[in-house]
């Protein structure tokens, strides 16, 4: 089997911002650490995402020590967001799980909401400890999760970015690639190894710290946004529909959840564990 090593490592402080790529970081039982523990919510106290706020992609939210943000978009002045004080908690409706949050000062909700012209609230998960679990479908008793879409943790491979961009080269829009990885907003990204060989893992160790493949990860049109400009194409979705399909959902990676703690640097080797059969 080709040596695999961890590429590069992704931390997105607040979901559906920009991230940065730390040179390691620390494996919680819920994620990497500081991921995804703040999230914009709605009028109705729902998540929001890139989904159907693009711009979203544009805002940057560097993490402060202690936990807090300084936020950054542009037209917009730098503002530095403290870790709110528990003295009272929103109930945040994420898919179909609810989870108290703290609610941030109120300028980071008067920023933001002017940031994109609809009125939202930042919040703050202090503690997801037994908070929201993983779906029971695909889940160990126990599990949870922070603000991630619902796993803790996202991998990715270079060999099957090749792969894929090498398809829409081929297909009806090849102008809309190469994609970056970008696209695909992963936790941890792997070198090495050949395309599409991550559909078969069962379990994975990043270094000494070891990781169940919990299942595929299906796609959205969060993917077909530039984490640039925040504009959309038709790609990669168009060729994952053609190719990468499995049942009803299109498929570019997989989700993780640890099943031990500790740090994760770049470099370090990314072994097979156990694998499956193609799911």
């Amino acid at each position: 089997m080709p040596k695999q090593s961890l590429h590069s490592i992704h931390v997105y402080p607040l979901k559906a911002a920009a991230g940065y790529a730390p040179g390691e970081a620390v494996v919680e039982p819920w994620g990497l650490a500081g991921d995804r523990r703040w999230v914009l919510i709605n009028g109705t106290d729902k998540a929001v995402t890139q989904r159907p706020q693009p711009r979203m992609a544009l805002a940057a939210a560097e993490p402060l020590p202690g936990g807090g943000l300084l936020l950054s978009a542009p037209g917009r002045e730098p503002l530095t967001v403290p870790v709110p004080a528990p003295t009272a908690t929103t109930t945040v409706e994420i898919w179909n799980d609810k989870v108290e949050a703290v609610p941030a000062d109120p300028a980071a909700h008067t920023w933001f909401s002017d940031y994109l012209n609809v009125g939202v609230r930042l919040v703050h998960l202090a503690d997801p400890a037994g908070q929201r679990p993983v779906d029971p479908a695909f889940a160990r008793p126990g599990e949870t999760v922070s603000f991630a879409d619902g796993y803790p943790l996202l991998i990715t491979t270079l060999a099957s970015l090749d792969a894929l961009n090498d398809l829409i080269a081929d297909g009806d829009r090849p102008d809309e690639g190469p994609l970056p990885m970008n696209r695909f907003r992963p936790n941890v990204v792997v070198d090495g190894g050949t395309a599409w060989a991550e559909d078969d893992w069962s379990r994975i160790a990043v270094g000494d710290v070891t990781f169940r493949v919990a299942k595929m990860c299906g796609r959205c049109v969060v993917t077909t946004t530039d984490q640039r400009t925040a504009e959309r194409g038709r790609e990669p979705l168009r060729t994952l529909a053609r190719h990468r399909r499995f049942g009803d959902k299109l498929i570019f990676g997989q989700n993780l959840v640890p099943e031990s703690g500790g740090t994760i640097r770049v470099g370090d080797p990314v072994t097979v564990l156990e694998q499956v059969r193609a799911r």
